[in-house]
């Protein structure tokens, strides 16, 4: 399982790699639209929507990306910007005000609208961001994605190896406390090479500390959808991970917010207009 595992995450690295610092920004967005597109898929799964309704709730997701990606083709170009700017604010807003609540409640939704906007509001925020910090600079985003990836690493090895204490053992049994405190500390040991490497300010280390909780609050909101379905996977689409979900659960949550820091002078002078 183990072999199959860092198999498949070595050919993933490589793809995304490739993909990343090659690809015009267009087809840039495009494949992430359809990564995103996949999720949105199986999120329809872990609301048991009917084999027509995820073909709608799909669809939809890709007639609207592909209105984005083609918008300046249509002389609409101006709606990328307002899309972005509204899209990481509500993100924003969902994850820090609402998920905590949610996670705390382990709110299950039964209904299929309730399900279907919270499915947009993981999904959707999060292809804005792999879109634009991209065009940002490819570096940042992977250096973004990297912390998380990390974590997740050294969560999972030092949990395997050393984890007693549950994390939330109502929403995902296999998650423990030591596998977080090793996350920390292995992400923390990367900012500090950053810092001393690239001459970044230490405050980095506080950043990816946050990247790392807001991570782990997007892998256990995924955790309590698939106990709601009674599921240990989101899909067998990934041999070894299981499905898209659970591979990009922890950016739903760190990237979307990551934008709206970086993207903080933008908002602060919009706040600013209206005060």
């Amino acid at each position: 399982m183990l072999k199959t595992r860092l198999l498949t995450s070595l050919t993933l690295l490589g793809a995304f790699l490739l993909a990343l610092f090659l690809l015009p920004d267009t087809y840039w967005a495009m494949l992430t639209l359809i990564i995103v597109l996949v999720g949105i898929w199986e999120w329809a799964g872990l609301g048991h929507f009917s084999l027509s309704g995820k073909k709608i709730y799909a669809g939809l997701f890709l007639i609207f990306g592909a209105f984005l990606v083609f918008a300046e083709f249509l002389d609409l170009a101006y709606i990328r910007p307002l899309v972005l700017f509204w899209g990481i604010l509500i993100a924003t807003a969902f994850w820090l005000l609402i998920s905590p609540i949610w996670l705390i409640s382990r709110y299950q939704p039964k209904n299929k609208l309730v399900m279907a906007v919270a499915g947009w509001l993981v999904l959707v925020p999060l292809w804005l961001s792999l879109a634009s910090l991209r065009n940002i600079d490819p570096r940042l985003l992977l250096g973004l994605i990297a912390v998380i990836w990390i974590a997740d690493t050294a969560a999972y090895f030092t949990g395997k190896r050393f984890g007693k204490h549950k994390l939330a053992p109502r929403i995902s049994p296999g998650k423990t406390w030591e596998g977080v405190i090793g996350a920390w500390i292995a992400v923390s040991l990367y900012a500090v090479v950053l810092c001393v490497v690239f001459d970044f300010h230490y405050w980095l280390i506080a950043a990816v500390w946050g990247i790392t909780v807001l991570s782990i609050m997007g892998d256990l909101l995924e955790s309590l959808m698939k106990r709601q379905a009674n599921l240990k996977d989101s899909s067998n689409l990934l041999p070894g991970h299981g499905g898209m979900l659970d591979r990009i659960d922890g950016l739903t949550s760190s990237l979307p917010l990551a934008a709206f820091f970086i993207y903080f002078p933008i908002y602060h002078t919009t706040l600013m207009l209206y005060v």
